[in-house]
C-alpha cells in the first residue's frame, strides 16, 4: 500500500466544495472523450462515463479504502485535462491509476504529469483503430431478470454507436393489453436495481420502445427459429438467449435457422460438450469459428476467478463450496408444488437447502479441480446478491494477512481485476453490493486461516455482476477489442 499520506484539510467544508467543483467539470470532458473519441474513463475500475458528481466522488473514496491513501480529485482533474488535449483513439483509461502510479508509486521517473500521461498514450494519440470495424446487432431472448439487466448494460455502453448495438428483444406475446408498454415499464422501474438511469418512451405504432435514443424493436415468437430479423433490418447478430428453456447445442441450435443469426449465448450453464465460458478466466477458449457458447451460472462466474488465483498460488487440494443464495423466479411465492426438493416451500419466508452443480461446473473451467470440490446451496429470504463461502485446503500453509494481501493485488492489479474486487471494511452487507460490476467481491475482514486450511467469504450479485460478464463475452465473441491504459508494469 501507498505510504504518502495526504494533509488533513484546515476546513473540510471548503475542500470538499472545491474537489465538488472538479468532479463536476470532469463530467462533460468525460462524455465528450466517450461519444467523440470512444474512450472509456475509470477510477479503479469503476466507469466515470454517465456518472454524476457524487459517484464520481465516491470512486475517489474507494481507493483509499483498497490502497490505504484517497485517491484526490485535484490530481485526477489534471490527468484527465491531459488526455482530454490529445487526440486519441478507442481505448479503456484508468485516470485513477494514472494518478496513483505517477503521484503515489513515483512511476514518472522525474517527468513532468504531461510528459508521463503523453509516454503512457503515446501509442494511443492519433490512432484510427476502431475495436470493430462495423457495428455488432445484438438480440435478446427473453426479456426476464437477466435479460433487462443486459438492456440496461448495452444501452449505457452505446456510447458513440460504434460497437455493440442492441437493436431487438424476443418475447412471447402477452394476454394483457398494452404488452409493449408493460414490457418498457419493467425496464424503465426496477424493484432491486432502482429506476432506469435515463429515458425510455415507447412507440406502439413501430412495435419499438427507445431507450436514450436507442430503438429496440419487440419482436413477439413462439420459437427460436421462426423469426426473420432480416426484415427488421437486423443482420450478422448475437442472440443472446437467457430464457434457460434451451440448454444443450442442439437446442440452442434452432436460433441459428432464424434469417440474421450469427451466433449465440446462454446465460445459464451449459450441457453436453457446450463450451463455459467465464469472462477473463478461459476466454481464450472462445474460437472464432464457434457459433453457440454458454456464459455458465452466476455462481460458477463468482466462485471461478477466486479459486484460480488462490490455485495459482497456493495449489488447492481440497474444498467445499456453499452458497448463500437470493431466491430466484424459479421458487414458488408461497407453498405449493415444485418438482425440486423443498423448492416449493415459500421463497420469501424460508431458508431452502437446495443442490448446486457449481461446484462441479468449475471443472469446465478449470480442467486441474476436477473432483477436487464439492458443494450446496442455501436459497434464502433476499432478492438479490448471494455469498459463496469457499472451505480450502491448501498446498501451503499461510496467513490471513498474506492472502489478504495477495487477495487485494489480484483485484486491484492482476488481468482479473473485472472480476474480483476487493472489500476491507467491516460493515458491509449484502444490499451494499447491489450493482456490483464484477463476479465477485472478496471480504478481507471475513477470512479465516489455520495453517493450511483457509475458509473466504465473497459477495455477488448474482443479477447484475453476472450480467456484466455476459457482456464482456459478448464483446468478446463480437470481436470487440479495447486497448486498456495505463499499461501493466514490470
Amino acid at each position: 500500500m501507498n505510504d504518502r499520506k495526504r494533509p488533513r484539510p484546515d476546513d473540510y467544508f471548503r475542500d470538499w466544495k472545491e474537489r465538488e467543483a472538479l468532479a463536476e467539470a470532469m463530467i462533460p470532458v468525460v462524455g465528450r472523450l466517450a461519444r467523440q473519441n470512444s474512450v472509456k474513463c475509470y477510477i479503479y475500475g469503476r466507469a466515470m462515463v454517465n456518472r454524476s458528481v457524487l459517484e464520481i466522488m465516491k470512486a475517489h473514496r474507494y481507493v483509499r479504502q483498497v490502497e490505504g491513501n484517497e485517491l484526490s480529485e485535484f490530481e485526477t482533474s489534471r490527468v484527465l485535462a491531459i488526455l482530454d488535449k490529445l487526440d486519441l483513439g478507442p481505448a479503456h483509461i484508468d485516470v485513477g491509476r494514472l494518478s496513483v502510479d505517477y503521484f503515489d508509486k513515483g512511476l514518472g521517473e522525474g517527468r513532468s504529469l504531461e510528459d508521463y500521461v503523453r509516454n503512457e498514450v503515446a501509442d494511443l494519440i492519433g490512432s484510427t483503430a476502431r475495436p470493430v470495424d462495423e457495428p455488432v446487432d445484438v438480440v435478446l431472448y427473453g426479456f426476464g431478470r437477466i435479460g433487462r439487466l443486459m438492456a440496461r448494460i448495452l444501452i449505457d455502453k452505446t456510447d458513440g454507436g460504434d460497437g455493440l448495438r442492441l437493436r431487438a428483444v424476443v418475447v412471447r406475446k402477452g394476454k394483457a393489453d398494452h404488452d409493449l408498454v408493460k414490457r418498457a415499464s419493467l425496464l424503465r422501474r426496477d424493484s432491486v436495481h432502482g429506476a432506469f438511469d435515463g429515458t425510455i418512451r415507447v412507440d406502439e405504432e413501430r412495435q419499438s420502445f427507445v431507450a436514450n435514443g436507442n430503438e429496440v424493436k419487440v419482436i413477439y415468437a413462439d420459437s427460436p427459429d421462426s423469426i426473420d430479423y432480416t426484415a427488421y433490418g437486423i443482420d450478422n447478430a448475437i442472440v443472446v438467449d437467457n430464457t434457460g428453456v434451451w440448454r444443450d447445442e442442439a437446442g440452442l441450435s434452432q436460433h441459428l435457422k432464424s434469417k440474421g443469426v450469427a451466433r449465440v449465448i446462454l446465460t445459464a450453464p451449459g450441457k453436453g460438450g457446450l463450451k463455459n465460458i467465464v469472462a477473463g478466466i478461459n476466454s481464450d477458449a472462445i474460437e472464432p469459428t464457434d457459433q453457440i457458447i454458454s456464459a455458465a451460472s452466476c455462481t460458477t462466474n463468482a466462485i471461478v476467478p477466486p479459486l484460480k488465483a488462490i490455485d495459482d498460488e497456493y495449489g488447492i487440494v481440497t474444498g467445499h463450496v456453499e452458497t448463500v443464495h437470493a431466491y430466484t423466479n424459479d421458487q414458488n411465492l408461497i407453498d405449493n408444488y415444485h418438482k425440486a426438493d423443498r423448492r416449493g416451500r415459500s421463497a420469501p419466508l424460508n431458508m431452502v437447502l437446495t443442490e448446486t452443480g457449481a461446484a462441479k461446473a468449475v471443472a469446465k473451467v478449470l480442467p486441474q479441480l476436477q473432483g477436487r470440490l464439492t458443494g450446496n446451496a442455501i436459497r434464502v429470504p433476499t432478492p438479490n446478491v448471494s455469498m459463496a463461502i469457499l472451505n480450502l485446503t491448501l498446498g501451503r500453509e499461510t496467513t490471513v494477512e498474506e492472502l489478504n494481501e495477495y487477495m487485494r493485488h489480484i483485484a486491484l492489479h492482476s488481468q482479473m481485476r473485472k472480476q474480483i474486487d476487493y472489500s476491507n471494511s467491516p460493515e458491509v452487507v449484502s444490499s451494499d453490493f447491489v450493482g456490483s460490476r464484477t463476479a465477485c467481491v472478496y471480504d478481507a475482514q471475513a477470512t479465516i486461516v489455520n495453517g493450511s486450511h483457509v475458509v473466504i467469504y465473497l459477495w455477488y450479485d448474482n443479477e447484475f455482476g453476472y450480467s456484466c460478464q455476459v457482456h464482456r463475452i459478448l464483446e468478446q465473441m463480437a470481436g470487440i477489442h479495447y486497448r486498456v491504459y495505463p499499461r501493466e508494469h514490470a
